[in-house]
């Protein structure tokens, strides 16, 4: 009779870890159980340019390869693989992850197989969710698992998602914005637009191009939004100036920025923003909605962290909006937490 072969959990775990990432437009970050965010770089690959029949070599990723883009020399292209919360560069996505994963490892002999949990948008197509599986699996994940980006920003957040009372996120991310009502571990309603804080950092350029005649670089854009972007108008005024080039002659020109300039540039976006999360609330059942009203709604991401964005949200829908802790990471905790607890719907995320 032939003996069952024995497991060992012990060096199951030893040899695999659980690894979480936060696939995100802008950003990328990677948790584990023991280690916490081990890992929280840009989503930016930057290639040596190669004859075409050679292989593609990354000449850097994270932090080094953002400060490429717009300065590229000859020699070198930076990519952004993710647009929307979704691949848009499989290739460089693979090369992405595969290094993002070697920096963050804490065990590089121990760990060589990782199970990852990755967070997706709602909008995501069955196709674009292949694509993040397909390039997990090819930068070494042996098991590949998806949570919804609400569900996980929930749980990050610390909301009562197992209990019967309904809780509303809205995470805004740098290409999407996820608004979830949750209750009982489940969704209730789980919307997502194409609009986050990339499209906030356009409607800036396109902004002082049209009123100044300056052409902004993306990441000044993002740099004036960080340091006086406000969601409302009528706050003291505060000034910067920002540097471009000028449309008419290519000359660069300094131009001074005010809040209010920025609350006029993101208005159209932000008028989306406002619009997914009515729908939210106008499609979500009834009682649900009576709870979110006695609990406020909750903000995550990045896009959670511009100027009076809170009290914008309050005034147009007249319920109490309030910030998360640490909203950068809760999308990425929280799909750990979730992981690690068994939450995952295998199913609701095949």
């Amino acid at each position: 009779m032939a003996r069952p072969t024995p497991y060992y959990p012990f060096f199951d775990r030893l040899f695999r870890q659980s690894v979480t990432v936060d696939l995100g437009t802008a950003n990328t970050l990677i948790y584990t159980d023991d280690g916490g965010i081990v890992l929280n770089q840009p989503s930016v690959v930057c290639f040596q340019k190669e004859a075409a029949d050679r292989p593609k070599r990354v000449a850097a990723v994270g932090t080094q390869a953002r400060q490429l883009l717009g300065r590229e020399p000859a020699n070198l292209e930076a990519v952004r693989p993710m647009r929307h919360g979704v691949i848009a560069n499989f290739s460089a996505a693979e090369h992405m992850i595969r290094q993002f994963v070697d920096m963050a490892r804490p065990r590089p002999f121990f760990s060589r197989r990782a199970a990852f949990t990755l967070c997706v948008p709602a909008g995501a197509t069955q196709v674009e969710r292949r694509a993040i599986r397909e390039a997990a699996a090819a930068a070494g994940a042996w098991k590949v698992s998806l949570i919804g980006e609400s569900l996980a920003s929930a749980v990050g957040a610390g909301l009562p998602v197992s209990e019967a009372t309904g809780s509303m996120v809205v995470d805004i991310g740098g290409g999407t914005t996820e608004v979830g009502v949750i209750a009982l571990g489940g969704m209730a309603y789980n919307g997502s637009i194409r609009v986050g804080g990339d499209s906030f950092d356009m409607a800036i350029v396109s902004y002082v191009r049209n009123l100044y005649g300056v052409l902004l670089g993306e990441q000044t854009a993002e740099h004036v939004k960080k340091n006086i972007g406000s969601a409302v108008r009528d706050v003291p005024r505060e000034h910067m100036n920002a540097t471009g080039r000028s449309v008419d002659d290519g000359l660069p020109r300094t131009v001074q920025l005010s809040n209010h300039d920025i609350a006029d540039a993101i208005e159209g976006p932000l008028r989306q923003v406002i619009g997914a999360v009515k729908r939210g609330l106008e499609t979500a059942p009834a009682e649900l909605v009576t709870d979110i009203a006695n609990n406020g709604i909750v903000l995550t991401g990045g896009g959670a962290l511009l100027g009076n964005l809170s009290r914008r949200l309050t005034s147009e829908i007249g319920l109490e909006v309030r910030i998360a802790d640490e909203p950068l990471t809760c999308a990425v905790r929280g799909a750990g937490m979730a992981a690690a607890a068994g939450l995952l719907d295998e199913l609701a995320y095949e």
